[in-house]
């Protein structure tokens, strides 16, 4: 057999303890899975780790509900085309003389605008009086005014218009298309024909959250369901308030795939989407078989998932996906992200070697090669 001299082994020898100093020294991502896993109850840590299996999967996989209350749903439509007190009125008048009541030389239009309808219910209308406005359509409050002039000047024709009072109508803000204040009109007398009137929501339509407010009574729904359940496409009343907002939710991406607090795409949102998001997995430096997903779990949750009916209050949870397992692929694509959760993806056991070995071979050669430092 071929023997080494011993300068050589020497060498050798010096070069794999550097490298084993140095792989402890090194800078990393953060724990290793040995290092999650030893932080578990069994081990006399303060977090449940749970492998992931099609059981916890089922037992985990909660989605936000939104809907509307029953009060909400089963509120009729309003008779849109009716004047109520506080309503916004705007009036033209023609008169078919060159020099009429209200009319001058240069225009036989008259216009009258922002004549807001009183508490009362009445409005004011020159060389007519005061008007009862509420309680009739712009229509028979047209053919009224008109029947009030006609005994004062010739044929005159009367345009009744409302507009965006504190009466019948609806405000809308946030991600709109519009802003403002909208009258409650025959398109518009239900939330999607206002939030249509008003140009629609200004963000995506799979995460855009539509909050409606009455008084102290609100609900939610997201916008797509609108569409997909016309029990949603509620009635409204004067005073209602319209919030559209993006989704909010949000989780935190650490270790061997970057560092970032990212925002939910679509209403629901897996593991295996999530993982897509922030770029996959590093072929080089993350392990597949250590994806860690921690959470608070409320305690009903937590209970279902331990199997044991003593857990008090909500538990911290470290959830373990191994995507190199046979199904290991389908269970992170079911188990369910959910807000403010943090996906840890530890780094491969060879990554720290490699940076080792990178640090010894660039770092230390431009001062000392293996002969040198074996005195050859």
């Amino acid at each position: 057999m071929k023997r080494f001299p011993i300068r050589w082994i020497r060498g050798i020898s010096f070069v794999a303890a550097m490298g084993l100093v140095a792989a402890c020294q090194l800078p990393k991502s953060g724990p290793n899975k040995s290092e999650i896993l030893s932080g578990s109850t069994a081990q006399g840590g303060n977090a449940f780790v749970v492998e992931v299996d099609d059981r916890v999967t089922k037992a985990t996989s909660v989605i936000p509900q939104y809907g509307f209350s029953s009060a909400f749903r089963s509120a009729p439509n309003l008779a849109a085309d009716t004047v109520r007190a506080g309503d916004v009125l705007g009036l033209t008048i023609w008169e078919n003389v060159d020099d009429g009541l209200l009319s001058g030389e240069l225009s036989s239009a008259t216009p009258l605008e922002q004549m807001q309808v009183d508490s009362d219910g009445f409005i004011f209308v020159p060389y007519a009086g005061r008007i009862r406005a509420a309680g009739n359509t712009p229509e028979q409050l047209r053919q009224l005014i008109t029947s009030k002039l006609q005994d004062q000047t010739p044929d005159p024709q009367v345009e009744v218009r409302r507009t965006a009072g504190n009466g019948s109508t609806v405000s809308l803000s946030g991600e709109i298309g519009a802003p403002g204040v909208y009258p409650i009109e025959r398109p518009s007398r239900t939330l999607l024909g206002m939030l249509s009137q008003a140009g629609g929501v200004a963000v995506g339509s799979d995460i855009a959250l539509v909050t409606l407010i009455r008084g102290n009574e609100r609900g939610t729904v997201w916008y797509d369901d609108l569409f997909q359940n016309p029990k949603l496409d509620v009635a409204l009343r004067g005073g209602d308030r319209i919030l559209v907002e993006a989704d909010s939710r949000s989780y935190i991406a650490l270790g061997a795939t970057g560092q970032s607090r990212v925002a939910f795409d679509t209403q629901d949102l897996s593991a295996l989407e999530a993982l897509a998001q922030v770029g996959g997995l590093q072929s080089l430096s993350s392990d597949p078989t250590g994806i860690f997903v921690l959470r608070k779990e409320r305690q009903d949750i937590a209970r279902n998932v331990m199997g044991r009916s003593d857990l008090q209050g909500d538990q911290r949870m470290i959830y373990l996906l191994n995507l190199t397992a046979p199904n290991g692929l389908f269970i992170a694509r079911d188990f369910v992200i959910r807000d403010d959760d943090t996906i840890f993806v530890t780094e491969a056991p060879y990554a720290q070697w490699s940076k080792s070995i990178s640090l010894i071979a660039g770092g230390l050669t431009p001062f000392a090669n293996v002969a040198t430092l074996t005195g050859g």
